[in-house]
C-alpha cells in the first residue's frame, strides 16, 4: 500500500511504502495455516466494491502476483492445501484473501465476528467489507476461556489444529482485534500483532511518526484498550527473548524477518 504523505509516516517520498504482512505455516497434521490474507483476487477484480476514496486513501498496488493464493500457487500449493486460516481482524486488507480459500475454516475472535457482521457504527461500514465474506466462510469463533500465555489471556487451542497456533486477544483497534503467535521448530514464538501497532518504535522504543499516531488514533475502536494492548506487547518483546513480535504493515519488520 501507498498512501499519500510518505514522509508523516516516517518515509522519505510523497507516497508511503505499507505492507500487508501475512504468514504461510506448514504444520505436521493440519496442512496449510494462513494468518491473515490480505488483499484478494476479489478486491483486485474489483468484486468487493471498494469505494474510490478507499482506493484514493490505500493506494494499493493491487498486484495479482502479490495475493497470498498466488504466492502458495507459487510455491506448489493449491487453494484446498490451505485448511486453516487464522485472522487478527476482519478490516478490508486482512479479510480480502477469504474468498481465495474457500474450503478453509476461518479461526477468529467472536467480537470481531460479531462487529463485522453487525457493522453498528460509520467506521465499522467502512472498514469491514461484506463482500470479502459473501461465500460463507465456515466460521470458527473463539473467546477467551481462561487460558493465558506468558501471563495474558489467551485462546490456546483452536479447533481441528494440532499446531502450536493461537489467538492473544488485543482488542482496542477492532472490538475483537487478537494477534496470533505460532511456535517454530525452533521452538521460538512468531507473534503477529495485526494492527495493535503500525510501527516498530511502538514497541522498540523511539518516536512513532505522526502519520501513524493520527492513523492509529482515527480507526480505533476502543482507545483505552488499545493503549493497553500495545503496553502489553511492548512489555512482552522486553521480557522474553524468544518471541519474534511484528505487525501487520511495518515494511522495516517484515524486510527485516524475510530476509533473517
Amino acid at each position: 500500500m501507498c498512501p499519500f504523505a510518505g514522509h508523516l509516516l516516517g518515509q522519505n517520498s510523497w507516497r508511503g511504502k505499507m505492507v500487508a504482512h501475512c504468514l504461510l505455516v506448514e504444520t505436521d497434521k493440519d496442512g496449510l495455516v494462513l494468518i491473515d490474507t490480505g488483499f484478494g483476487m476479489a478486491d483486485i477484480e474489483g468484486r468487493t466494491h471498494f469505494s474510490r476514496g478507499t482506493k484514493l486513501m490505500l493506494g494499493a498496488k493491487f498486484d495479482p502476483a502479490e495475493t497470498a493464493i498466488a504466492q502458495v500457487e507459487e510455491l506448489g500449493f493449491s487453494a484446498s492445501d490451505v485448511k486453516h486460516i487464522v485472522v487478527t481482524h476482519l478490516d478490508l486488507d486482512h479479510a480480502g484473501g477469504l474468498p481465495d480459500f474457500p474450503s478453509a475454516k476461518v479461526h477468529l475472535h467472536a467480537k470481531e465476528h460479531a462487529a463485522a457482521m453487525t457493522r453498528a457504527t460509520l467506521l465499522e461500514r467502512n472498514r469491514y467489507v461484506k463482500g470479502q465474506w459473501a461465500h460463507g466462510p465456515k466460521w470458527e469463533v473463539y473467546a477467551e476461556d481462561g487460558d493465558t500465555w506468558r501471563g495474558l489471556p489467551a485462546i490456546t487451542k483452536l479447533r481441528g489444529l494440532d499446531a502450536d497456533i493461537a489467538l492473544l486477544p488485543m482488542h482496542g483497534h477492532t472490538r475483537g482485534h487478537s494477534a496470533v503467535i505460532a511456535k517454530t521448530p525452533e521452538n521460538r514464538w512468531l507473534v503477529h500483532a495485526g494492527d495493535a501497532y503500525f510501527h516498530r518504535h511502538t514497541v522498540e522504543g523511539g518516536s512513532v511518526p505522526i502519520g501513524f499516531r493520527a492513523f492509529e488514533r482515527i480507526t480505533q475502536i476502543i482507545p483505552s484498550a488499545r493503549r493497553a494492548s500495545a503496553a502489553a506487547l511492548r512489555q512482552l518483546r522486553q521480557t522474553y527473548d524468544d518471541v519474534d513480535l511484528f505487525c501487520a504493515h511495518d515494511p522495516d519488520e517484515f524486510e527485516r524477518m524475510a530476509h533473517a
